[in-house]
């Protein structure tokens, strides 16, 4: 998790740094954090398109990908399996990331801090996917 807190740093959201560790076996496979698409402009630089959005709501504004989904596209863009693997995450996913967590065939999901979108329980909950809160680490 402490690694997972270290790549947020790299994040170039406005609201929150998010970042994520994908581990198969005891191996770090792939990492990601929220931010723009490659090639397009940081919110850092331009502004929030969520802007007075409350948290949880019209994620379909953003315009960066999250943490999660980069992780698993990095796994997917090199020929990674993370199939069974363990994802660590700053913040417990949201409904979008969820799916992709189960379509990737992830196994675990152990987050630090709630996030407010309650699909994403049912999401996993539906596919047994193992949710786990580890508040241990200090952000």
């Amino acid at each position: 998790m402490e690694i997972a807190c270290v790549v947020a740093r790299r994040s170039t959201c406005l609201h929150r740094q998010v970042g994520a560790v994908l581990v198969q076996g005891k191996q770090i496979v792939s990492t990601g954090y929220n931010g723009a698409p490659g090639g397009h402009p940081h919110c850092l630089d331009i502004g929030c398109a969520r802007q007075g959005v409350p948290s949880g709501q019209r994620s379909e504004l953003c315009r960066a990908a999250h943490a999660e989904q980069n992780a698993i596209n990095f796994a997917a863009r090199y020929g990674i399996s993370i199939e069974g693997a363990t994802l660590y995450t700053i913040h417990y996913p949201c409904s979008w990331c969820a799916k992709s967590i189960v379509n990737a065939g992830i196994a675990r999901v152990i987050y630090d801090e709630d996030y407010p979108d309650p699909l994403t329980k049912d999401i996993l909950f539906a596919t047994q996917v193992q949710r786990i809160r580890d508040s241990s680490v200090e952000g």
